[in-house]
């Protein structure tokens, strides 16, 4: 395992809210406002979760920079991540996938089938209305990401009374690692390929 001192400024990081957009007291609108440069990846109709629009969307801002990119996604923010991620959208260098929506509900199930090129982070609840917590295991198993169970707290939403979310903070942080364990070893790929080639 390549060892790396990881700090969240070496990413740019992208919010991806869900149906109807996050609130200013959902858990990333709040941390948007701890760390003013984390950038919103907004929709022209957050009452219309369609995936193939979403995810250009979410395309379009990831190729307005080459920095290694994290995606902070909840519910179909997180479905819109999943597939830009398989559809090989640039500069995403991880996910942290919280709430995510059942893709039957939206009957996307097969657009978002399969391992994802960049470690994933998935956190589900209990007791949430969109996603089963088994369903939730079962598509991180599908997308190779790791599950975290965080109990009982609905869609973990504004509803779940989160104020700023200090463990979800913990888990970025993780994320962050993972991430920058994955970049510099592509990194390291990419110079022993160059090295081969000459």
């Amino acid at each position: 395992m390549i060892m790396v001192m990881a700090a969240l400024s070496s990413f740019r990081v992208l919010v991806v809210p869900g149906l109807y957009n996050s609130s200013p007291q959902h858990w990333q609108s709040r941390w948007q406002r701890l760390y003013p440069s984390f950038e919103r990846v907004e929709q022209a109709r957050w009452d219309a979760p369609v995936l193939e629009v979403w995810s250009e969307h979410l395309r379009q801002q990831l190729q307005k920079s080459a920095q290694p990119t994290l995606a902070i996604a909840h519910s179909f923010g997180c479905l819109t991540t999943v597939h830009g991620a398989l559809n090989q959208v640039p500069n995403l260098a991880g996910a942290l996938l919280v709430a995510p929506a059942d893709p039957d509900k939206f009957d996307v199930s097969a657009a978002v089938s399969g391992r994802l090129p960049v470690p994933a982070i998935v956190v589900g609840s209990l007791n949430d209305p969109w996603m089963e917590s088994r369903r939730a295991r079962h598509w991180a198993k599908v997308w190779g990401a790791e599950y975290i169970d965080a109990g009982a707290l609905g869609h973990i939403n504004a509803e779940s009374n989160l104020g700023d979310w200090l463990y979800g903070q913990s888990l970025l942080q993780r994320l962050v690692t993972l991430s920058a364990e994955h970049v510099q070893g592509n990194d390291v790929r990419d110079t022993v390929r160059s090295t081969a080639s000459r």
